[in-house]
């Protein structure tokens, strides 16, 4: 049960991170012909997979060295009120006219913008590298065949983008405390409080956004 709990986490993760990924995917391939436009889809999705996955791989593996956890929660921590608090950037890629091109340049556009997703990914999963592979062989692949659907879906269901934004921040408060020495820190500091921090991050970031999107709607 906690396995399906922890992949439904990576799977929400992905699917509110990769809104960028996926106008880019979408943007990168336009140009092509039907048939080769599905072909530079299939090759950029599996390619994104594998490299995902040993982006992820590293991760767990850097993450384990003492203070590397804290930094990444403390990144994971910017990234989840970046989501809600920034406005949205205008993304421009360059249109390719031919299946290699555009694998590349989904490729390229994947590994740059994935920082955020292996960061949660890793945060998220424990080490579990089963998990992760699970998590991110599905999840991709959702938002290459459903790239238009996933933006339209975080523009209708702006409650997906707050749930993403909660699950960013509570993993990175448990990257906090699971840190060897970091954690250490914070359970001297607050020694009957420490174990909420994870509750308390994300609770001030979803707060954080609906007050700075209840702002940006009065005016």
């Amino acid at each position: 049960m906690e396995s399906l709990l922890l992949l439904g986490e990576i799977l929400m993760i992905n699917l509110v991170l990769s809104g960028d990924n996926a106008m880019v995917i979408a943007m990168a391939s336009k140009n092509l012909p039907e048939q080769h436009r599905k072909l530079a889809v299939w090759w950029g999705a599996a390619g994104a997979v594998v490299l995902r996955c040993l982006l992820t791989f590293a991760a767990v593996l850097l993450l384990k060295i003492p203070y590397i956890e804290a930094g990444g929660g403390i990144l994971l921590l910017w990234i989840a009120f970046k989501l809600l608090l920034e406005e949205e950037e205008d993304i421009r890629v360059e249109e390719s006219s031919t299946v290699w091109k555009s694998v590349r340049t989904i490729l390229l556009a994947d590994f740059i913008m994935s920082l955020d997703n292996v960061l949660a990914i890793a945060g998220v999963a424990k080490g579990d590298l089963a998990l992760i592979v699970i998590g991110i062989a599905l999840s991709i692949p959702i938002v290459v065949w459903g790239s238009g659907i996933i933006v339209g879906w975080l523009h209708r269901f702006p409650v997906l983008i707050y749930i993403g934004a909660y699950i960013l921040a509570y993993t990175a408060g448990d990257m906090l405390l699971q840190d060897a020495k970091f954690g250490a820190v914070i359970s001297f500091l607050l020694p009957s409080f420490h174990s909420m921090l994870p509750l308390l991050l994300g609770i001030i970031v979803v707060i954080s956004g609906l007050f700075k999107r209840g702002t940006l709607s009065a005016k």
